[in-house]
């Protein structure tokens, strides 16, 4: 490899370790606006579009750099801002933003196109509501019910206010978390189509 090679390579990785840590730092205070909708969801879940900046990252960089996003986000969260979840409630962030991220940046850096990208984008929503069901279940309100001393059928019951048949932990999980995941991630998927183009210059070296 020549010298020009090789200062070409480098200047490649410092701009994407660049881009990396500024998408982390917006990602990190994108968590911070949250909003409930507490007509169609408990209020204890909330909607935010903190996955935005890892979409960037992993059609901009690489679907690594998605992963990497996510995990500096809720490692400058942490650090920042404390948990109150015993770090549960960023695990969950973590797994399913890497997912996500990850899945939308691999099917498009396979074949770099609008269509691609959006489909990867679809993809990743779609994954991350199905996977949001084993670790809502198995991981997160376990933890609640164990950290808030609250009884599942308190919690369960929040989902009932709103709809009386959603009688059990999985129904409310499918019926309302799964529909909500989703348009969770297809809310910064509009957002990446509407910001990517005006953003590339920046993004990319």
């Amino acid at each position: 490899m020549s010298n020009q090679e090789s200062f070409a390579s480098q200047a490649q990785r410092t701009h994407r370790v660049a881009v990396a840590a500024m998408l982390s730092a917006v990602a990190f205070v994108l968590m911070y606006v949250e909003f409930p909708i507490p007509a169609l969801i408990p209020s204890f879940i909330k909607m935010d579009v903190s996955d935005l900046p890892e979409l960037l990252a992993a059609f901009a960089l690489g679907p690594i750099w998605g992963v990497v996003v996510t995990l500096l986000k809720n490692v400058l969260f942490s650090i920042f801002h404390g948990t109150s979840s015993a770090y549960v409630g960023e695990l969950c962030n973590f797994l399913l933003g890497s997912v996500f991220s990850f899945t939308a940046g691999l099917i498009y850096h396979r074949h770099k196109t609008r269509r691609t990208a959006l489909l990867g984008a679809i993809a990743g929503a779609a994954l991350i509501a199905l996977v949001s069901v084993p670790i809502n279940y198995f991981i997160v309100y376990p933890a609640y019910v164990v950290l808030y001393k609250l009884p599942m059928d308190a919690i369960i019951g929040m989902y009932q206010a709103i709809l009386p048949t959603a009688d059990s932990l999985i129904k409310c999980l499918t019926i309302f978390n799964v529909p909500f995941t989703f348009c969770k991630g297809m809310v910064d998927v509009l957002l990446c189509f509407l910001i990517y183009k005006p953003l590339s210059p920046l993004l990319h070296k």
